[in-house]
């Protein structure tokens, strides 16, 4: 969009890997980016040393200023922010609600960029709960941030299909491509004061609820379809585990074909030759691709075939 209307001061609350793009989009806009609000930086690694949030780095390299503040209420942080002179905020899973107080500072308030088509999947994880759904299309939308969860009224959508082996990585990493594309033009939209809202219609509402590391425990009485789509969607973490003689494996790839698993019970291996390791679930059959022995990198099931003495009749655990 070619505007005439003046560049805006904008401050930029995010913190993973799904808010950089938006970040940069924005960095190298026309606009003035005076801060980055991310959370802090957290310990990683075998040495839990410090790593700087994804955002950070961003922020760092273009010589933005940075704010992380331990608690978002606080004064100390509110005054550091007022002293911004913001026009705008914007927020892509900065990782915290976002309090009054805090809102009612930027004149022109605050926009998110969410990873669903709301009303659908509001909430910490729509990506990951789009998928593991089976959901055939998700999108973003650029929307008001108010005091409840996600529903804002809605400035922008940008819908994106869901192929059937693509992981939530898969997914969130296409999705923030997009959103980056779309907030520009909603913030170019906001400087000329021509966006229009849309009201979200709350009776159609879903919630996308924070995964859990329970998640990844699955039933083999669960239709191969279902599991696979648990396996997609509980990336990057915490990832379906299963055992097997004993030992726990993590599912990184699988395919669900169609075909009898024979009357075999549910976790049963049917196949285990060149590379096909194929278990039999409640419903169909699930071919394994890749999975990781804990503790060990990620095989694929060949090479798995091929190092452990597996053979047809051996049964999964969940």
């Amino acid at each position: 969009m070619v505007t005439t209307a003046a560049a805006l001061r904008l401050a930029f609350f995010g913190t993973p890997d799904f808010a950089v793009p938006s970040l940069r989009a924005v960095i190298e806009s026309r606009h003035e980016v005076v801060a980055l609000v991310s959370q802090p930086d957290r310990p990683k690694g075998r040495g839990h040393k410090l790593q700087p949030t994804p955002t950070k780095q961003v922020a760092a390299d273009a010589g933005l200023h940075v704010l992380q503040p331990a608690r978002i209420k606080d004064e100390e942080f509110l005054a550091a922010f007022r002293d911004l002179r913001v026009d705008l905020g914007i927020v892509a899973a900065y990782g915290k609600i976002l309090p009054d107080a805090l809102l009612a500072i930027p004149p022109m308030g605050m926009i998110n960029v969410h990873a669903s088509l709301l009303p659908a999947y509001r909430g910490a994880a729509p990506v990951h709960r789009a998928v593991i759904d089976g959901r055939l299309e998700t999108g973003v939308t650029i929307m008001r941030v108010v005091r409840e969860l996600d529903a804002g009224p809605m400035l922008a959508k940008a819908r994106r299909p869901i192929g059937h082996d693509e992981t939530s990585v898969d997914v969130e990493k296409g999705l923030a491509d997009i959103g980056a594309g779309l907030l520009l033009e909603v913030v170019e939209q906001m400087a000329a004061g021509l966006a229009r809202e849309e009201p979200q219609d709350d009776a159609q509402a879903t919630y996308a609820g924070k995964i859990v590391r329970e998640e990844g425990l699955i039933s083999w009485t669960l239709p191969a379809a279902a599991i696979h789509n648990r396996v997609r969607g509980l990336q990057p973490w915490p990832l379906v585990s299963v055992r097997l003689e004993g030992q726990r494996y993590l599912l990184h790839r699988t395919n669900a074909g169609g075909g009898d698993p024979d009357a075999a019970a549910p976790g049963t291996i049917v196949d285990a030759a060149g590379d096909r390791l194929v278990v039999a679930t409640g419903e169909g059959l699930l071919q394994i691709l890749q999975l990781q022995p804990e503790g060990r990198r990620v095989l694929t099931s060949r090479e798995f075939l091929a190092g452990y003495r597996i053979r047809p009749s051996m049964q999964f655990e969940p």
